[in-house]
């Protein structure tokens, strides 16, 4: 047994201030990815909705700076410089420099009601990850600032003059040290600054990208982004709904309980989805949490009651189940309390328990009230439900059909699916291939040891446009479900995945493009999870082939193949299909003839030929696994999803059935594709 000897109390560290996180920053902010970078400036502007939902604030503003850095100005009460009782120093540098201190945590007496910054991390966080913060409060009609390094104030709190406004504008610059990238999306900025000025009736939130100006955009890049709503969640709801053929109007409805604020918001649409959003205290609860459980129970109590009081739901039927009445709901859910309890640093689940009763009270009454009220409205929405249960028993009905044939088969896999021999999941991929012709240079050239194809027939149905039912009458998703092998709906078990990483191999032009779009459509809708596993990958098959004499190259874009073409010295070659012969002509042409003494000796220059693929069948078994199938030289492109409403958005314009919204996007993206090749 080793000696323990050395272990003393000197190697026990104890971290003080805000070292703990830049030792740890995931557990402040989940990753120092461009996640964890964007998650700095939504700390901030946090804080300022905070005094929005007190009342003491109407307008922030976001700005982009040119050096990297991001300031964040709101009109609030401006953070408190006084001397702190206890610190013996500015208010201000405790909130910046302190964790667990902020005005959010002593109930009636503190500064705020309800807020989403509970824990009293946020601002000082920020200042730890920052390699520079300045803070500047606009208070008592003085100037005060503060400045800090990587969370250590370079001197004290100082009044630098006299002003009429008030508030606090933090700006800081995110340590290189720390994150992986420090490039700031303009787009990730605008969708949560949106969605939050949709929760906050009468804010206005701005965002100013005053960065240099970017050649790789194609459009000029407006500079200032406002966004006012004095619809609240009832105008989000019809903003994600926006692509959607809708059932009615919006359904709104707020009340104070004992437990805290309710508003909910909801519509219902013909398409097939559900896309409901939970939120406390303006924070995202991704997760969901009780508030969501409470929704989910009462709206499925509330339809079913109406139903069966009016008699739009027969004495004989069965009640409807909570999918079907969720089948092509749209609802935002928000609710406001004081002491919320949230799973980690991050928010994403609400752990109180009371609010479960309290939003399933306020919506029973409340949508019980406005189905009675409007009664041609609640028979569209009943009849929506009863078509969801009648194609969710048909769909039942297939999926048992296809589990039936499996078993009859002894659950053998599809014909077409060339398996792998390894039956470990985690080592195992599976190439979901357009066409039998590419299928069969992907067999030939895989490694069967844990490489699996499944070549498609064709496009698959678009799954945005229709039900379970008729996805398992389409025998290239009934081959593509049966081969993962985890089942789907009611029966879908991720646990049984057959293979860890899924990847959709194409070819490079609209066709292909298209079929990865709607095999995308169907992960993103029916097996999500993939997506936020990391499952889901794109193949990158070379577009060129390069060939000069005995030495080849593979270009993946034309800035790949004129730099392989430059580093080789040769310019102005024209793309031409790869022949196996050559012509006398030919030969000619790229030759030189040196004369000896028998007038007879050909000596034969290198010729340069760049062959274009225009699909993968054009490559030989050898060419594809040294190209886009072998780990060692591949390029491949994994799936994430970084914001699942955008995501749902893009899906429902480009594959919905509303055309009016899929030919506007059209319009306005066309110019910015590049290399379309028809």
């Amino acid at each position: 047994m080793a000696s323990d000897s050395k272990y003393t109390a000197q190697q026990i560290q104890v971290l003080e201030g805000l070292e703990p996180v830049r030792k740890r920053p995931g557990m402040y902010i989940g990753s120092t990815d461009a996640r964890g970078l964007h998650h700095l400036v939504f700390e901030i502007v946090d804080n300022a909705i905070d005094e929005a939902m007190a009342g003491h604030c109407d307008t922030i503003l976001v700005t982009l700076l040119p050096d990297g850095s991001v300031s964040v100005e709101d009109n609030g009460r401006g953070i408190p410089v006084d001397i702190h009782p206890t610190a013996k120093k500015s208010a201000l540098e405790v909130v910046l420099t302190t964790l667990h201190a902020g005005g959010k945590f002593g109930g009636e007496g503190s500064g705020y009601k309800v807020s989403g910054g509970l824990h009293g991390v946020g601002s000082s966080v920020v200042n730890a990850l920052s390699i520079h913060m300045k803070a500047e409060v606009h208070r008592d009609g003085k100037v005060y600032v503060q400045e800090y390094k990587r969370g250590k104030p370079l001197a004290d709190v100082r009044s630098t003059g006299k002003t009429d406004k008030r508030g606090t504008i933090v700006t800081f610059t995110p340590d290189e040290e720390i994150f992986d990238t420090l490039e700031f999306s303009l787009d990730t900025l605008l969708t949560r600054f949106r969605q939050q000025a949709y929760l906050t009736k009468g804010i206005t939130l701005g965002v100013m990208d005053a960065r240099a100006e970017r050649p790789e955009l194609d459009r000029v890049w407006p500079r200032l982004y406002r966004f006012s709503f004095e619809g609240g969640i009832s105008a989000y709801v019809s903003h994600l709904n926006e692509a959607q053929e809708k059932i009615g109007s919006p359904i709104a409805f707020e009340k104070d309980t004992p437990d805290g604020q309710v508003e909910v918001a909801l519509q219902y649409t013909q398409s097939f989805n559900e896309h409901v959003l939970s939120f406390a205290n303006n924070i995202h609860t991704s997760e969901g949490g009780h508030h969501l459980t409470g929704f989910k129970a009462a709206i499925t109590r509330t339809i079913n009651a109406h139903a069966r009081k009016f008699e739009l739901l027969k004495e004989k039927e069965e009640n409807l189940s909570a999918d079907d009445v969720r089948e092509g709901l749209t609802a935002v859910i928000s609710v406001r309390l004081r002491e919320p309890q949230f799973e980690g640093q991050t928010k994403a689940k609400l752990g109180n328990a009371e609010m479960k009763t309290a939003v399933e009270t306020v919506v029973n009454d409340k949508l019980a009230q406005y189905l009675e009220e409007n009664p041609g409205e609640a028979r569209d929405i009943v009849a929506k439900c009863l078509l969801a249960a009648r194609a969710r028993m048909a769909a039942r009905a297939a999926r048992d059909s296809v589990i039936r044939k499996g078993a009859l088969e002894g659950m053998t896999l599809p014909g077409k699916l060339a398996d792998c021999s390894s039956k470990d999941p985690t080592q195992c991929e599976i190439y979901i291939v357009e066409g039998d012709s590419a299928g069969g240079s992907a067999k030939q050239g895989r490694n069967r040891e844990f490489q699996a194809i499944l070549p498609l027939r064709g496009k698959i149905l678009n799954v945005e446009q229709a039900r379970l039912d008729k996805m398992l009458a389409n025998n290239e998703i009934k081959n593509l479900i049966i081969a993962l092998g985890v089942g789907i709906g009611e029966v879908k078990d991720m646990t049984r995945l057959r293979y860890h990483r899924i990847v959709i191999m194409t070819d490079a032009d609209v066709d292909g493009a298209h079929i990865r779009t709607l095999l995308l459509t169907l992960f993103f809708r029916y097996f999500p999870e993939l997506l936020d596993n990391g499952n889901l990958y794109i193949a990158q098959p070379p577009l060129y082939k390069i060939q000069k004499g005995k030495d080849i190259e593979y270009a993946f874009t034309d800035e790949q193949k004129e730099g392989v073409l430059k580093g080789w010295g040769v310019a102005g070659v024209e793309e031409q299909e790869e022949s196996d012969s050559t012509s006398l002509e030919e030969l000619r042409g790229a030759s030189e003839i040196e004369e000896n003494e028998d007038k007879k000796s050909i000596k034969k220059s290198a010729r340069v030929n760049i062959q274009r693929y225009k699909g993968l069948g054009e490559m030989n078994p050898q060419q594809l696994w040294e190209t886009t199938m072998d780990p060692e030289n591949r390029l491949m492109l994994r799936v994430t999803m970084d914001d699942a409403e955008k995501a749902n958005a893009i899906f429902t314009t480009l594959m919905g059935s509303e055309v009016a919204p899929r030919r506007k996007f059209i319009q306005t993206h066309a110019k910015g594709v590049k290399n379309l090749d028809i």
